[in-house]
């Protein structure tokens, strides 16, 4: 095979470039593989030409790529494009793809293969696709379990709509992103200019009022309802319309740990906190709103409550398992069936509703006693105790507008519990697998520039993270991030299963704890010194202050800083 001379701007490669511009992708989140030489010179071509494209952002690891597209539609919400390479890229983005599935993020993933390993004529695709890089079934087969969709473009003519298609299903409900296998060979065939339409926002679904005026009265039938949600606040749109349906009912909301951003304000006397238990045998009803998972065991079934789903997509295909009592679903979108819900707030029994707005007011100046007292507990430990960490960034960020990606484990219900986040798009929790923190709040942080970015982050998930590529990539394209670094010395988490699991096993009588002890990690900061980055270690509680302080101020002015605190527990 020898190669041929493709018409310069005519081939695949800018079939992608022009259907990725019609999708209104922002940016194009690529890990470099052989594959994309055509992309590229797409953009160079159009770069040169004064053309429009997305912008490219040149990253070096898959994990990196993948988890800044999520990060970018968590605050966004609209689909970008992520470029892999062949198969083993795709494997090693793999976590993130699905993280971005769990967190509902829309994107387009794309990676290659060979059809003709080196036996057609025209452009010789290497040998490394014959002997390493391709996979049984192609690798639209490897990413069908973790994507909404999956399959391969088999033309050039049709390459550019395939791309509008799929960005159409990632960004439909549930949003989530969808995979394009593209051939190296079509990438390389001439093209015959044929661009796909530009994509046009969803249209919005609703209730009809058939179906929300039976949900408005159970609400005023029931003397103690509760809304337990996970997931409102990232719909366009959701926290607001929660609050404003909270408010209109007095009705008390739940966060549950499994939360994967703020959906609600923890400064508002109706938040009632993460747990779900105290409902379990007292309400009457129910009210589930985006919420994929709210019993657990999901055999754990309230007492007497009647239970409504609010969900656009209550039951969602991506899950395994899934158990929610429904009595009544509402599945219209859930901002507008939320607001309709809210004007339906009248002829309540005035009485009812006066007592459970007490109750649940008595119920919040609890927890604030009980959040003041560990607080002044933390601040009087000899150690840096994690409280005291969480308490210390909600009074710097207070007023900052800030946003808070979380990757913690142990920590996450004392960073969740004492930030105390009372805005939309304020807090993210990393979903999937451990590793991709960095990545995701790296990019949040290039969909809000002029809002300071924490990323909190224990030891544990910190070495999971490709850290280099990571800190990279804030470098190169002027993302500056706090990074605090709840660092306890151990895999936590998997320490405390072994001890449930064999409380007077032979580890518990020997101590030999296998496969969770993190002391022989080198200083966590160090990894940022290289890259010119802020650093800080802090193991008194008297430093930890100042050190913040000195670290958001060198974030304020362009440079990532790495807090790196050791933690009592």
């Amino acid at each position: 095979m020898t190669d041929s001379v493709n018409t310069p701007g005519g081939d695949g490669g800018e079939a992608v470039v022009s259907a990725f511009d019609a999708v209104g992708a922002d940016y194009l989140f690529c890990s470099s593989g052989s594959e994309w030489a055509p992309v590229w010179e797409a953009l160079a071509r159009r770069h040169r030409d004064g053309e429009p494209a997305p912008e490219y952002l040149d990253l070096t690891h898959e994990t990196v790529a993948v988890g800044m597209a999520t990060g970018y539609g968590l605050v966004r919400r609209r689909p970008q494009g992520v470029l892999l390479h062949a198969a083993p890229g795709l494997l090693q983005g793999s976590m993130a793809v699905h993280g971005a599935l769990l967190a509902g993020v829309p994107m387009v993933v794309t990676s290659s293969e060979s059809a003709t390993y080196g036996d057609a004529p025209g452009h010789d695709p290497g040998g490394q696709w014959y002997r390493n890089l391709s996979i049984v079934g192609g690798p639209h087969g490897v990413a069908q379990p973790f994507t909404k969709w999956s399959t391969e473009a088999a033309s050039v003519h049709t390459l550019p709509t395939m791309i509008t298609r799929a960005a159409e299903l990632a960004w439909r409900a549930p949003a989530g992103p969808a995979y394009l296998n593209i051939p190296l060979e079509i990438l390389l065939e001439d093209w015959d200019g044929r661009e796909a339409k530009p994509v046009v926002a969803p249209g919005s679904t609703h209730s009809s009022p058939e179906e929300v005026d039976p949900v408005a009265q159970m609400i005023r039938e029931a003397r103690n309802p509760v809304i337990v949600t996970e997931t409102v606040g990232r719909e366009a749109g959701g926290f607001e319309a929660l609050v404003a349906f909270a408010e209109a009912w007095s009705i008390p909301v739940v966060e549950p740990d499994s939360a994967v951003c703020g959906n609600f304000p923890r400064t508002h006397p109706l938040h009632a906190g993460s747990d779900i238990g105290p409902w379990m045998d007292t309400a009457d009803l129910i009210l589930l709103v985006n919420c994929r998972a709210p019993f657990y065991p999901p055999s754990r079934r309230p007492s007497t409550a009647r239970i409504v789903v609010i969900d656009e997509v209550p039951q969602r295909p991506h899950v395994v398992y899934q158990v929610l009592y429904a009595d009544r679903y509402l599945e219209g979108n859930v901002a507008n069936t939320l607001r309709q819900l809210a004007k339906r707030a009248k002829d309540l029994d005035g009485p009812a509703v006066a007592e459970r707005r007490a109750a649940q007011e008595a119920r919040f100046a609890a927890e604030q006693t009980a959040i003041e007292q560990a607080e002044a507990k933390a601040a009087r430990a000899e150690g840096v105790d994690p409280v005291l960490i969480a308490a210390t960034l909600r009074a710097l960020l207070h007023g900052s507008n800030g946003i808070v990606v979380d990757e913690t484990i142990t920590h996450s219900r004392v960073v969740k519990r004492h930030l105390r986040t009372s805005d939309p798009d304020s807090y993210f929790y990393v979903q999937g697998g451990l590793g991709q923190g960095i990545a995701v709040a790296l990019g949040v942080k290039l969909a809000a520039r002029e809002r300071p970015v924490v990323l909190t982050i224990g030891d544990g998930a910190f070495a999971y993270n490709p850290v280099i590529p990571s800190y990279d990539a804030g470098r190169t394209y002027g993302l500056p991030l706090l990074i605090v670094v709840f660092n306890n010395r151990v895999y936590k988490s998997m320490n405390l299963n072994h001890r449930r699991f064999y409380p007077e096993g032979a580890a518990a009588e020997t101590g030999e704890w296998l496969g969770t002890d993190l002391h022989r990690l080198p200083r966590l900061a160090a990894f940022a010194e290289p890259f010119g980055m802020h650093t800080e270690t802090v193991d008194t509680p008297g430093a930890l202050t100042p050190a913040l302080e000195r670290a958001l101020k060198a974030v304020a002015e362009g440079t990532t800083a790495v807090v790196d605190v050791l933690v009592t527990r």
